[in-house]
């Protein structure tokens, strides 16, 4: 069995951090260790998700762990949501994204757009692991140019009709409900573009996973397909809007995200001084590679400090230099 984690602390980060904070990461940097750390690999391989993992990150808060405790999640800082998603892209990244997808991709917006009735509904069964969301906003023609997406949505007397599709959707064949971007008026309108919860198993969707990919191995990675989805007009999320709507989506996302490229550089040092110190025992290993890595003038702690100015300068006081503003 691998060695627990260390890690460094040059920048006395850990100063910074409440004793909160540093207990929720320590929390979640030992169940990384303990739980993860020896399936992974397997997973890796296979190149599926480790799903016997959900209820255990739903134990411990970890779905949208930002968002209130009165439906059913954990209330925590903005700081401590980013060291979780930094400990958990530590043991792996696809990991790390199946949590960013179902807390900022498919509970933010329902917290954000959606009516307290859909709020009530979905966030506490999503909080506990029992509904797993994705996020339906890229298309096959349509990745970095959203606005031109061909998705649409027909209001009826009684209902909402879709019909598209989309691409490289992250937890898309594991989903129950999917949260689907789609254009309500004219295709050249984005300004029409509303947001919609569609469970899955409504006539019409499905979802077929995309194999052979050689990075994120471990998540399950989608195309969705929706041919004369009817979903109640109850479905649409009445305060979404406009472009902006799915856009002010991935801004919440990214902010783990990039917690989450912190976590992975960890991990990358981590490796590079465990191939050092294993040389240094005589233990066969890279080991010229590895003592220019592990020697070199890094930077790793930085862009953690960074990255919690970014949210906000109330919740981490960090040295003068390394503030960056958010988008």
């Amino acid at each position: 069995m691998a060695s627990k984690f260390q890690g460094v602390d040059f920048y006395s980060v850990d100063g910074l951090l409440s004793e909160e904070e540093r207990a929720i990461r320590d929390t979640v940097r030992d169940w990384v260790d303990e739980n993860l750390m020896p399936v992974i690999g397997e997973a890796y391989v296979a190149g599926q998700f480790p799903k016997q993992l959900v209820p255990q990150m739903a134990e411990l808060g970890l779905f949208g762990a930002n968002l209130p405790e009165e439906y059913g999640c954990a209330g925590l800082n903005n700081v401590a949501y980013g060291l979780i998603m930094q400990e958990l892209e530590r043991g792996d990244s696809g990991v790390r994204s199946f949590a960013s997808v179902q807390g900022a991709l498919v509970m933010y917006p329902i917290y954000t757009f959606g009516s307290e009735e859909q709020k009530k509904e979905w966030l506490p069964q999503m909080a506990s692991g029992k509904v797993i969301g994705c996020f339906g906003l890229t298309e096959p023609d349509y990745g970095s140019n959203p606005a031109g997406m061909i998705t649409v949505a027909k209001e009826t007397s009684d209902s909402w009709v879709l019909n598209g599709a989309k691409m490289w959707i992250t937890n898309g064949s594991t989903a129950q409900a999917a949260i689907i971007w789609a254009k309500t008026g004219k295709i050249s309108d984005a300004e029409s573009i509303r947001g919609f919860i569609v469970p899955t198993n409504t006539k019409g969707f499905s979802a077929k996973d995309q194999k052979g990919k050689l990075s994120l191995r471990a998540s399950d990675t989608s195309e969705l397909v929706l041919q004369d989805v009817h979903v109640p007009k109850n479905a649409l999320l009445p305060q979404s809007g406009g472009l902006k709507s799915p856009l002010m989506c991935l801004t919440a996302a990214r902010y783990g995200i990039a917690w989450g490229a912190v976590g992975a550089a960890m991990a990358c040092y981590d490796e590079g001084t465990r191939d050092v110190r294993q040389a240094d025992r005589g233990i066969s290993t890279p080991a010229g590679s590895a003592r220019r890595y592990a020697h070199r003038n890094h930077q790793g702690p930085a862009p953690l400090l960074a990255t919690g100015q970014a949210e906000g300068r109330r919740e981490v006081d960090a040295p003068a230099g390394l503030a960056c503003q958010a988008e």
